[in-house]
């Protein structure tokens, strides 16, 4: 089996006149599969974090792989597949602690971080293989292992849900879809955002289809909707129910 080499980005700090150390700190933990490894940070994301947290530091973790099912961060899936009836898992949860190992360098630097919110876009691959039975599952348990392992039970959580690429025809992308909402929408610290308008393209025919991954400008309001999502979220405030906050 072929090493993984992970592309971690360090976090990025926002400084203004106050002094960093007077300064709250929101970080930010970006993973997922291609649609998140896509997203570039700074082209929509940061920028809108900047001026909704304007009195405060930002930081973010990425940790991101295209083609990668939800397994790959959660140890405890063989017990979710037998469940389910499912096969078991062969790979290594490769993706999960990157996220805690990049944590623990950030809180060296700022030890009373202000709030975390974990920003995820997934489930394209888990889709596709036909494991939507297990997703719910799966997220519940990814979140609650990181609010424990990041000693953070507060942490606030933000989903991408699957855009509609597969119509409601796929079943088992359709349920994917239905899960991620409602994870979201059960959980207080929770919110969803809708990437059906992100991935709008023309092909060679001139005709608009809706392509399996985002457009430049998708994926710089995807990031802007993370940081709305957020921020509401942060200030105690109802998130967006239709998943685009302005």
């Amino acid at each position: 089996m072929k090493k993984i080499i992970l592309s971690l980005i360090p976090f990025l700090l926002a400084f203004n006149s106050i002094k960093a150390e007077e300064k709250p700190f929101h970080l930010f933990i970006l993973s997922g599969q291609s649609n998140m490894q896509g997203m570039k940070p700074e082209a929509g994301f940061v920028p809108e974090a900047k001026k909704l947290f304007n009195e405060s530091e930002v930081g973010y973790i990425k940790v991101a792989k295209g083609g990668r099912p939800i397994r790959l961060w959660v140890k405890e899936w063989n017990s979710i597949a037998e469940k389910y009836k499912l096969p078991p898992r062969i790979e290594s949860t490769v993706f999960y602690q990157p996220i805690l190992d990049q944590y623990a360098e950030v809180i060296t630097k700022h030890p009373k971080i202000s709030s975390v919110t974990f920003c995820w876009m997934q489930g394209e691959r888990d889709a596709k293989e036909n494991l939507s039975v297990a997703y719910t599952d799966a997220m519940k348990q990814l979140i609650n292992n990181l609010r424990r392992d990041l000693k953070q039970p507060n942490m606030y959580f933000v989903i991408g849900r699957l855009s509609d690429h597969l119509k409601e025809s796929h079943e088992s992308w359709t349920a994917v879809r239905k899960s991620q909402v409602a994870v979201a929408e059960d959980d207080p610290l929770g919110a969803w955002v809708d990437c059906d308008d992100l991935n709008n393209k023309k092909g060679k025919d001139g005709k608009t289809h809706d392509d399996l991954h985002y457009t430049k400008e998708g994926y710089a309001l995807l990031g802007k909707r993370y940081a709305r999502q957020a921020k509401l979220l942060i200030d105690g405030k109802k998130p967006s129910l239709n998943g685009r906050p302005e």
